[in-house]
């Protein structure tokens, strides 16, 4: 007596295209994150950073908190910095959500540094490297492993000479050796 035929090419198709169809917006989300994090040595993929200068009276006030209660009324701002540093005696820095006044006490010169957040990539970015954590790091787990299934039935969605056993199979090669060469290449680099 024959075994009960599992038609497993279907479910595979069936379970490709539907998990695909689960996963698309997330795999674009951390593929568009990924490339741009990827280059976080030549840009910040997280926050748009400005610079303008603005000039004040020079301050001589002998304590910290008189030279930076002098620095944010000359400044016009309307709050208390949030915190404050000086680097150097003759530089004070305001930090406030967003920006900070870094000012040169002698000659009254001030840089504002401004860091928006860019839109769409700072919270694509917030998920990609999961800093919700908690609930994310579940729906992150079954992503990847969803991405894993989706590899998997990748594989078997058609046969023959376009299959894994044909034109497939050397392309999934291909895939697999490009990354193994570049590893066995990185480690003998030292």
């Amino acid at each position: 007596m024959r075994g009960a035929h599992i038609p497993w090419r279907r479910w595979s198709i069936v379970l490709h295209r539907d998990i695909g169809y689960l996963a698309a917006a997330l795999t674009l989300a951390y593929a568009i994150s990924g490339i741009a994090v990827n280059h976080i040595a030549d840009w910040n993929p997280n926050y748009r950073i400005t610079k303008s200068f603005v000039d004040i009276a020079p301050i001589t006030a002998p304590t910290s908190p008189e030279i930076v209660a002098v620095a944010v009324a000359q400044l016009g701002l309307a709050t208390a910095p949030k915190s404050t540093f000086r680097p150097d005696p003759q530089t004070v820095q305001l930090f406030y959500p967003e920006k900070v006044y870094h000012v040169d006490l002698p000659t009254g010169k001030v840089m504002v540094e401004s860091t928006v957040p860019r839109r769409v990539l700072y919270e694509l970015n917030q998920l990609h490297l999961n800093h919700p954590k908690r609930v994310w790091t579940y729906v992150a787990d079954i992503f990847g492993a969803a991405l894993i299934v989706l590899a998997i039935t990748g594989l078997f969605v058609l046969k023959g000479k376009l299959g894994v056993t044909g034109r497939g199979g050397w392309l999934t090669a291909l895939g697999t050796v490009v990354p193994l060469v570049f590893w066995f290449w990185y480690l003998r680099r030292g």
